[in-house]
């Protein structure tokens, strides 16, 4: 199956997904700048895997590719691989018609080429897309007031946050232009009732915007815990505009990805090693 728009998911039955770490190694196969992009995203799923952020194999990271005959491409995860396993290998290859262009025994979730490749033809800063699934992400995914200043996590990324209506699984391919619409020039965006998404010039900045989201949700919810929100201090939009410009260096490829992605990648390696096969 080759067009992953196409992909009806109730006439699969029988298939096998192979375990990456028998997939034949592509290094030599590709370019190094693919390569390249390839383990960085290899360990940006296991990263996500480290950090508890994952919802099985129902969700998403994109990196784009050097364009190749002047054709869009995007690295996306294996439809079935966890988190934990991904390999560069194992990555699959996908134009913006949802073609798969590697040779791969493995398929893509639909629900991933229509949010991920939305955002890609879009967005020229989108080198990478996340998308995840999180308790706490969702939970303020459906507070009709979202995201709360309530915290230096929220206001680190509260002025460059959008938000996108349900519409259900993302399966309808007309939902993309609404979706990049309501995400505008924004990093960030909330899809109500559903999870959260950033994007970044690279995996590093991505990661570093979802760290701040998800933290940013997680001490909102804990705070409500407490009860009624007249017994939470609300910092005024004022603050907010100054904490986000305070802050807003650190998402610049070559400051945060050169002071947080090294360790990242040094702690990865120490609790689970592979992506870079």
């Amino acid at each position: 199956m080759n067009n992953v728009a196409q992909m009806n998911l109730g006439g699969i039955e029988g298939f096998d997904i192979p375990d990456p770490a028998a997939i034949p190694r592509m290094e030599d196969k590709v370019s190094p700048a693919e390569w390249q992009t390839r383990v960085e995203l290899a360990a940006t799923y296991r990263l996500v895997a480290l950090y508890g952020w994952t919802d099985l194999v129902f969700t998403h990271i994109s990196a784009r590719l050097p364009d190749e005959d002047g054709e869009e491409r995007f690295l996306i995860n294996p439809y079935g691989v966890l988190f934990d396993e991904m390999t560069a290998s194992s990555l699959v290859k996908i134009d913006l018609e949802g073609n798969i262009k590697s040779d791969t025994p493995y398929f893509v979730n639909p629900a991933g080429f229509t949010i991920h490749s939305a955002v890609h033809s879009a967005r020229d800063d989108a080198g990478c897309v996340m998308h995840v699934h999180t308790p706490y992400g969702i939970a303020v995914s459906v507070q009709k007031g979202g995201l709360k200043r309530y915290t230096q996590f929220s206001m680190q990324v509260f002025n460059d946050l959008a938000y996108h209506d349900y519409e259900g699984i993302a399966l309808d391919l007309d939902e993309r232009d609404r979706l990049i619409a309501d995400m505008g020039e924004k990093s960030l965006l909330m899809l109500r009732n559903h999870g959260t998404l950033t994007v970044g010039r690279n995996c590093a900045i991505a990661f570093l915007r979802m760290y701040f989201l998800e933290n940013a949700c997680k001490t909102q919810i804990l705070a409500q815990s407490i009860g009624a929100a007249e017994h939470l201090h609300e910092e005024p939009q004022a603050m907010a505009d100054r904490v986000y410009q305070q802050g807003e260096v650190a998402f610049q490829p070559g400051l945060g990805d050169n002071l947080v992605w090294p360790g990242l990648m040094r702690k990865l390696n120490r609790a689970n090693p592979g992506y870079d096969y």
